[in-house]
């Protein structure tokens, strides 16, 4: 997107900091005086105390590289050792960033310089970082591809020590107009306003000559150096004068003052400024010079006639009529180097939006400055961040229900109303960012802060931003950041020619098993790109968090395709890339500083310690991690173990993780990696004809909720369910690709299976579970009390807040009365039973069942409990509605 700046810097400014530069100059050596006089007097008054030897709390902003060792119970000493070390390079790391930036967000703005942007003059400004390149220049349709029209050379207009290239493109001017006379006269082709369209500019210099000047106001404005001449006259004459030699002895002020008094005694009187001279009888040459306080109060109150220069600024209208845009809107062009190794055409690492030929052989980025009446204008404001977040993940490809790739207005207009209906508040989506495979479901990304132009415009998923917020949705994207696409003709890999551009040399720079480029986090210009990339989204799409994909492929050398035992060695051993690790702190400081109440989550398998600690205790400072290994071993019970035999242990071991970050794990019982990396979403398993380790003749409907259900309930402050999950998509996610001819017969989602009644049940339960959490703020609430796990009746039970939950895994075993343990004594309600008809289940408990009573009968180790009908594989919620004393 275009934008307008009043300046423009060839690279980021340079030098000291002014913080630091003022403290060096001004106050050194005040504060060191005054530091050795305290000094001083204490050590006269006081002896030190020998037994105080415990280290000060530190002070509130300080940071501890190792503080959330001890919260989590961690004592390994090389492991802090580690943290230390790596909180010394993050402090160099800061201190060259304050040498060319002013701050963390402003590091993060690139993109107001970077790419194509059209200057408040008649002119557009490119700029490039290259570093490799020998010359650079920018070709298109708007100059017939020529590598010489608009091009920068070193030292002209060229390129600077850091590698950045700036190029000017000029507005042509029309057949029959001048260029502008005065330097402000600007002509801008971006704002819609007109106030200077009709003004003649000699009208308006003799207007601010009659409307800010007083009379003889302007007389030394139109003539500087006559006040120095007459002033040479009266002292030497007319012919004063023109050596030093000849120069006699000056007369002293008060003699010279007393002469110029008496020779303008008769002066008729004047418009300028009355100044006086004070003589209070000093030898010396100095006196008081006063003026008139009237007068000094009025010039004081005269402003700069910057109105009058206002006036003089050209609207689009006056600018259409003078020029010709150098690049217009939809303009295709690319970026041109001469490198050592010869020519190059690259698509422009900071482009906006990206298009593709039909066959996808050639790509060029394309010019997005759409005229003032047809900018997107935002309707709705952000929503506010719910205390739970229940996260509908989905890809806007495959989001249709016809065989071809949807669209932004596609999902804005059919999917959108959807997952509003489905009682979720956030959507995520994967994807976004231009790919040039479409089969690697967009994580191979090419063009970083282009929007895939396979699903619209980058104005069509601005409408689809506002429309979800409209609904009261937050939009997360799925960022990737961990690696690039390994494409050289659209993506970053040896961009400028070279190979240490963005990413690492040799067999660093690449990802073992994904054929992916990996980015060197430890220089500043690539920090600069990914940190303004993740800004970019938010300021530009208004974006409102970001999950971070595949962590352990950036911040381990093997890419996390290591076996883990969890000892703490392999996470600060020498395969861990302490840079990708400053890289994550340095990413969630500046999105928190940008937007408090933006969401960061981490995918991360290793889980990483510190993952959700603050950076300012040693800690990464994601918001959320995504606890992985609950969908792994869903997915081993479906496919490989018989339904008899399931481990009650192993299910709560594996769904509460790590009870120390319980409070920041997001779950989920499958997400898209069950649909679309070639496996088996849990519907197709448990509906399908192939659920050969289920018993037999056992409706698994019910199954499929409870798995939900107790995924949802048990831990975490966050659940996310992977687009048509929700219903029980039975058929997986098939990209088109070689291997299928192409074909788009599985990227879709069957939408129409709502209408029938399995499908239906399933997702009126899912809908029923988004409500209770809405009413009953499950997810916002403690940690659940797990109390009852039996492995013989395949029975588990918990509560969480108010609420009772009860899970019956066995596939043929029903309980009449079944005992449970209870704290608080009263009467239950069943407030959500799988078992329900209209969920699919078999309606097996009555409604005269609905209501129970506790007895004082001690069970679980608490001192009342619940007896309730327990049907086979069903679960069931109970709250308290009354409370009974005892």
């Amino acid at each position: 997107m275009a934008t307008s700046s009043t300046s423009f810097f060839l690279s980021p400014p340079l030098g000291i900091p002014k913080h630091r530069h003022s403290r060096n100059r001004g106050t050194s050596t005040v504060s060191i005086r005054r530091s050795r006089r305290g000094t001083c007097s204490a050590t006269a008054k006081q002896k030190p105390n020998p037994r105080k030897t415990e280290p000060s709390r530190p002070y509130p902003g300080a940071v501890d590289p190792v503080g959330f060792l001890s919260k989590i119970g961690i004592s390994d000493r090389a492991f802090a050792q580690f943290l230390r070390e790596r909180y010394k390079v993050l402090k160099n790391l800061k201190e060259e960033m304050s040498t060319r930036y002013q701050s963390l967000l402003e590091l993060a703005s690139g993109y107001e310089i970077l790419g194509m942007h059209r200057n408040v003059q008649h002119r557009v400004d490119y700029m490039e970082w290259a570093p490799g390149a020998r010359y650079c220049s920018v070709v298109g349709d708007f100059n017939g591809w020529s590598p010489t029209e608009n091009s920068a050379r070193e030292g002209y207009f060229g390129r600077d020590d850091y590698g950045y290239w700036l190029i000017i493109l000029e507005d042509k001017l029309r057949d029959g107009e001048e260029a502008a006379k005065y330097y402000f006269q600007q002509y801008n082709y971006v704002d819609d306003y007109d106030n200077g369209d009709h003004v003649d500019v000699e009208e308006l210099l003799k207007k601010i000559d009659d409307e800010y000047w007083e009379p003889g106001e302007d007389r030394f404005r139109k003539s500087r150096f006559e006040v120095v001449a007459k002033l040479y006259e009266q002292m030497f004459g007319p012919n004063g004068p023109q050596t030093e030699e000849e120069l006699d002895d000056i007369p002293d002020a008060e003699t010279r003052y007393k002469a110029w008094k008496e020779a303008h005694k008769d002066d008729p009187p004047s418009n300028l400024p009355p100044f006086d001279v004070i003589d209070n009888g000093k030898e010396y040459d100095v006196f008081n010079v006063v003026d008139d306080p009237v007068w000094r109060a009025k010039f004081r109150l005269k402003k700069p006639p910057i109105a009058y220069w206002l006036e003089m600024r050209k609207g689009r209208k006056a600018w259409l009529k003078k020029y010709i845009p150098a690049i217009s809107h939809g303009s295709r062009y690319r970026v041109y180097f001469n490198t050592p190794n010869g020519p190059l055409e690259r698509v422009p690492a900071w482009a906006t939006y990206v298009k593709h030929d039909v066959d996808e052989k050639q790509a060029f980025a394309v010019h997005w400055e759409p005229p003032p009446d047809k900018v997107y204008k935002w309707k709705n404001e952000r929503p506010k961040v719910p205390t739970s977040l229940r996260v509908y993940e989905c890809h806007v490809g495959v989001s249709g229900s016809e065989m071809k790739i949807s669209s932004f207005k596609e999902f804005t207009l059919k999917v959108l109303p959807h997952i509003k209906k489905a009682g979720y508040n956030v959507v995520q989506i994967f994807g976004v960012s231009e790919h040039k495979d479409y089969s690697s479901v967009g994580y191979k990304v090419t063009n970083f802060f282009a929007v895939s132009s396979r699903f619209g415009t980058p104005d069509d998923f601005k409408q689809l931003v506002d429309e979800a917020h409209g609904h009261g949705l937050l939009v997360f994207l799925d960022i990737v950041h961990s690696y690039a696409a390994d494409d050289e003709m659209v993506g970053l890999s040896l961009f400028d020619g070279s190979n240490d551009c963005f990413f690492h040399t040799g067999k660093r720079g690449h990802h073992k098993y994904w054929g992916t480029r990996m980015f060197k986090y430890g220089d500043l210009d690539v920090l600069h790109y990914l940190l303004s990339n993740l800004k970019w989204w938010v300021v530009e799409y208004q974006i409102d968090g970001f999950q971070f994909h595949s962590i352990a492929s950036m911040i381990y050398t093997h890419n996390g395709f290591a076996s883990f035992t969890g000892e703490m060695e392999e996470y600060c051993n020498q395969y861990v890339d302490k840079d990708a690790l400053i890289y994550l702190i340095l990413a969630n400081e500046m999105l928190h500083e940008l937007h408090p109440d933006i969401i960061t989550i981490a995918e991360d398998a290793t889980l990483y310690p510190g993952l959700c600690e603050p950076t300012s205790q040693g800690g990464l400072g994601f918001d959320y991690y995504v606890n992985l290994s609950i969908s792994e071993m869903w997915l081993w019970f479906l496919m490989n173990v018989p339904d008899r035999e399931w481990s009650m242990e192993k299910i709560v071991t594996t769904l509460m993780g790590n009870k120390q970050n319980m409070d920041h794990m997001l779950m989920f019982a499958e997400n898209h990696n069950q649909s679309i990396s070639g496996g088996r979403s849990f519907a197709e398993i448990l509906f399908g004809e192939n659920s050969s380790v289920l018993s037999p003749g056992v409706h698994n409907a019910s199954l499929y909720n409870m798995i939900k259900l107790i995924t949802f309930t048990i831990g975490g402050h966050a659940y996310l369910n992977f687009m048509g999950n929700e219903f029980g998509h039975p058929s997986r996610v098939e990209f088109p690709m070689a291997s299928n001819n192409l074909s788009l017969s599985l990227a879709n989602r069957c939408w129409e299976l709502l209408n029938e009644e399995l499908h239906n049940n399933t997702f009126n339960f899912d809908k029923d579970m988004m409500k209770l959490d809405k009413n009953e703020q499950i997810l916002s609430s403690g940690l659940s009390n797990i109390h009852h796990v039996y492995e013989s009746t395949m029975v588990i039970s918990y509560m969480r807040g108010t609420l009772l939950f009860i899970f019956n895994f066995h596939p043929e075993d029903s309980h009449e009365r079944y005992s449970v343990g209870i704290e608080e004594a009263g009467e239950y309600q069943l407030i959500l039973n799988t078992d329900e008809i209209h969920y699919g289940g078999q309606g097996r408990i009555r409604c005269d069942q609905y209501y129970q009573k506790t007895t004082n009968k001690r069970v679980d180790g608490m001192w009342n409990s619940l007896e309730v009908p327990l049907p086979s594989r069903s679960a069931q919620v109970y709250k308290l509605k009354r409370i009974l004393r005892i």
